[in-house]
Parts: C-alpha cells; structure tokens; sequence
C-alpha cells in the first residue's frame, strides 16, 4: 500500500459509514462524469443524497485534510490527465429532488438544468426556457450565473440554500449572491449549493413549448452538439465575441491530438475522439496567445481546471 492510499484509508471508511458502501467510489474516471469526456480518476468519488451527508462529508474532508471539489454534472470542467488527487462530492447524481409551490420550482443541487425546464413547461409555467439547451446541474448554473438567448438564472432565481464555509446552512435571496456575467457569491465565496428555488410565471404551454423548439433548432444548427465539449469555452471580452476573435484569428479547425477548435462554432473546443485533456488545454492555451497576439484580448477560459 502507497502512502498516499494509507492515508486515505481512514478517511475512506468514515465517508463510507456517511453515505453508504455503494456510494463511495475509489479511482474513479473523471472522463465519465464530464462532458468534455477526458479526465484521470478521482482518489475518492463519494454521491451524499441528503443536505446533510454533503456537510458530513465536507467535514470530514476538511477534518482529514484532504482536498474535496463539489462536482455538478461536469458541464464547465476540464480535468487533467492525471486526475484528482482528493474526494470528488458528486451532488450532481445524489440531490435530485424537486418541489412545486403555485409558480415557484425547488430543484435541488444535483438537478438537470434542462430537466428543470422541462418540467416547468410541462407545468405552463415560463422563465426556464433559456435553460432548454444548458447541460449543467441546477447547482452548477447557480455558480456561474448559467446563461443562452439573452436570458440567464439571475433573471428568475428567487433564493438558494446553500452549505456555508462553517458547516452551517443559509437561505439567500437573489439580490444577496451578486450575481453577474458568469459570476456569484456561490463562487467567489466557497458557498455549496444545496438547493434553488424558481420564481416562473404562468405561461401557455404550447408558446413555451415553440419558444424551446426554436431554441434547440438555432443551438443544432450553430453549435457542434455532436461532438464532446465543455460548451462555450470562453468568455465573452467587453466589447467583443470570443467566437469572432477565434475565426478572425484563422483558428477554426486548429487541432492538437484530439482536441480541436470546432469547425462549426469557433467558439468551442471540441474533443473529436480520443482527445487528453493536455490536448484540450494545448489547443486553449494556443488560441488565448493567439488571439491576444493578433487583436490585444486575451481570452479568460469559461471552463475551469481541475487536477
């Protein structure tokens, strides 16, 4: 036995005894948990599904001094080859409950953001159509302020309850979580999604329903949806496309191994099979230095490393 597996032994059967045998995972590959599809094991991938086992086993974590990384559905993530020497807390396979009050939809953390549309179309209740095409976790959207079509989560999130940095659990309203462009206080303040919940409005949902369908004909026509990604790759820069800059740049198709820069949307990179995440990260790190060589922007990644 190593002694990094020693050290971990310990820790390893308290998180057991938190979330059951079945719920703890040794060596896990991160590539099946994003959707960029790359990405080495995780030491430890534990599934809490109660509010209480994600603050049990952040605890312990944090008691046994060993890294942790909260985990959606891996819709922004690349993780490196090598993988994740900590416990990934997987909220994104154990919080799926969801609750309805008149116009308001509670979807807790782990919750398929287009699901959530979904449903709310189903109801006839209208905000969420945005949100048709966003393959993230509710969790996750409330993070970065999740967006598409001119409409993003600050516009119809009423409150989150969230896990604070001591353990203890908080609701805050959305004028309290300084929500921006891909920003939040989720973020920027090591906050834990538990749950959201949705202030819609009562809608037709035949109109809902159209609103959606156009929304997924435009993503299907402009974005390489076949192909493995992270979605969009990067930022948009005051005053600019990123998407632009990358074709002006002459970048679309740029390739390394088996990561490229989609030849369908520039502002993707896309994994065309058998891609590492060295490449995807070669094939990013080009594109910034080129972009900033040719028009002086240099371009902050949407998604974030891990590993």
């Amino acid at each position: 036995m190593s002694e990094s597996e020693s050290a971990r032994e310990p820790l390893e059967w308290r998180l057991r005894a938190i979330v059951g045998e079945e719920n703890v995972l040794v060596d896990e590959p991160l590539s099946e948990h994003t959707t960029f599809e790359v990405g080495g094991p995780a030491d430890l991938y534990v599934i809490p599904e109660s509010f209480d086992e994600v603050r049990d086993v952040l605890l312990a974590c944090d008691e046994a001094g060993v890294e942790r990384f909260v985990l959606g559905r891996g819709s922004d993530l690349l993780v490196s080859d090598e993988g994740y020497r900590g416990v990934i807390v997987a909220v994104g396979e154990g919080l799926m409950g969801v609750s309805v009050d008149g116009t308001e939809i509670t979807c807790q953390a782990g919750v398929d953001l287009r699901e959530a549309s979904e449903m709310a179309c189903e109801l006839g209740l209208s905000g969420l159509e945005f949100a048709c095409g966003i393959p993230g976790s509710v969790g996750g959207a409330c993070f970065m302020n999740a967006g598409a079509y001119d409409g993003c989560v600050a516009d119809v999130l009423k409150c989150v309850r969230v896990l604070m940095p001591d353990g203890s659990q908080e609701t805050i309203g959305v004028e309290g979580l300084d929500l921006g462009y891909r920003r939040s206080r989720v973020a920027t303040d090591g906050l834990v999604v538990l749950s959201a919940t949705f202030s819609l409005e009562k809608g037709d949902p035949e109109k809902i329903r159209a609103k959606m369908d156009d929304f997924t004909r435009r993503r299907e026509e402009k974005q390489p949806l076949d192909m493995a990604s992270a979605g969009s790759t990067f930022k948009r820069p005051e005053g600019h496309f990123a998407g632009k800059l990358v074709m002006d740049a002459g970048l679309m198709g740029y390739r390394v191994g088996g990561a490229e820069v989609s030849r369908k949307h520039a502002g993707f990179v896309v994994n065309t099979g058998g891609a590492t995440s060295a490449d995807v990260h070669a094939v990013i790190e080009h594109v910034q230095d080129e972009v900033e060589r040719q028009f002086g922007v240099r371009l902050e990644p949407e998604v974030r490393f891990l590993g």
